[in-house]
């Protein structure tokens, strides 16, 4: 049973208790060109880009050509999918600190990202701000590995955002370029020191970066925003559990037992248990049921696209406004007061009966504990003899 005081867990319930709403708001948040941004956004240069993790070690797959390294041609649903070939050799702790650190990575992507851009702008960074802004919206996807990447739409808008347009030298190649530059670059690193037995290690993303262009109409040459908007969204609902793990926080190791949590993710899990005092300030054990991973797994930039609050707040309105249609309500001011009911004053207390009879269990219960107290002292002093 889920633990309901834990807010992480409070909130994947809600997302799951209200699937399709959570779906398909985010659906429009990624979707550009909706609510109350301008239709004219989807003429700016924009990307679908994906950042991988590195390798922390072999692992079964199923590639499109021959057989895993394994010697096998694994099914589809195969469970030893993403999985260790030798968990001896396997980079647990290398993986859980990845994705413990993948927030930051993103944060450090974004920042070198504007640079790239402002480079091959010819311009400064200061200038760039005067000119353009970079708006992303994206969201996290585990691997069946149980590593952690990024699915982002990256858009270059005006300086006041998707109101505004782009200048003219914002091209999607410039863009694609500026995003394989700012990947590779040294700056978009994490650096973790080195913990007892644990070596220093520094993060960067893996070598596998895709980069699209996105169209609004699909045109036979690049992904359409229709498409992208769908893909993104459906990780709305979902977290780690595709890995095995629990879908909330962990108390102790013995919960893996009972749930039946797969091998490979256990590992990642113990992992996270022994980093944990190792690097307290991580709060690597608090965030083991993610794997390590203590981000958001959707985020934007703040010009990027409307909010789930304002969604909210317009269903919320519209919902309202049936209301007062079906219940056939004149228009009022704002401030207007509808008594609807009135209270009246029916007594307090209890009646002459009900308190003599309060009063006898209270005596009661003061006996019985004054007898309770007395026995165990006689026990003490029996036990001194």
């Amino acid at each position: 049973m889920p633990d309901l005081l834990d807010p992480t867990t409070l909130g994947d319930l809600l997302r799951v208790a209200s699937a399709p709403d959570y779906h398909r708001w985010h659906e429009q948040i990624r979707r550009t060109g909706r609510r109350d941004i301008p239709s004219t956004v989807r003429d700016h240069p924009r990307v679908f880009a994906t950042l991988t993790a590195p390798s922390f070690g072999r692992v079964h797959n199923r590639p499109d050509h021959g057989v895993c390294r394994c010697g096998v041609r694994h099914a589809p649903d195969a469970p030893e999918l993403g999985t260790a070939l030798d968990p001896a050799t396997y980079d647990y702790a290398g993986a859980v600190l990845f994705n413990n650190h993948a927030g930051q990575l993103w944060q450090r992507f974004t920042n070198r990202l504007r640079r790239e851009i402002a480079a091959r702008a010819g311009i400064t960074q200061r200038e760039l701000k005067e000119c353009a802004r970079l708006s992303y919206g994206k969201v996290a996807e585990f691997q069946k590995r149980g590593a952690v990447h990024f699915h982002a739409v990256i858009r270059v808008d005006g300086p006041d955002g998707p109101d505004t347009p782009p200048p003219a030298w914002a091209t999607v190649d410039l863009l694609a370029d500026s995003i394989r530059a700012a990947a590779a670059h040294s700056y978009t690193s994490v650096s973790v020191p080195a913990a007892e037995d644990q070596p220093a290690r520094t993060f960067r993303w893996g070598t596998q970066l895709d980069v699209r262009p996105v169209k609004a109409f699909g045109d036979g040459s690049a992904i359409t925003e229709q498409a992208v908007a769908s893909y993104v969204a459906k990780y709305a609902t979902k977290a780690a559990e595709n890995t095995g793990t629990l879908d909330r926080r962990i108390g102790e190791l013995s919960e893996l037992d009972r749930h039946g949590v797969p091998e490979h993710t256990r590992g990642l899990i113990e992992a996270c248990k022994v980093l944990d005092p190792l690097y307290p300030d991580r709060r690597l054990w608090a965030w083991a049921h993610m794997l390590g991973f203590r981000g958001h797994f959707s985020s934007k930039s703040r010009r990027y696209s409307t909010t789930l609050g304002a969604l909210r707040q317009a269903r919320a309105d519209y919902r309202a406004a049936q209301e007062h249609a079906a219940l056939g309500l004149e228009d009022r001011e704002p401030d207007t007061v509808l008594v609807l009911a009135d209270w009246q004053y029916a007594g307090h207390g209890h009646t002459p009966g009900e308190s003599a009879l309060a009063a006898t269990v209270a005596r009661d219960l003061q006996r019985n504990r004054e007898t309770a107290r007395e026995a165990l002292r006689d026990q003490l002093i029996e036990e001194e003899w």
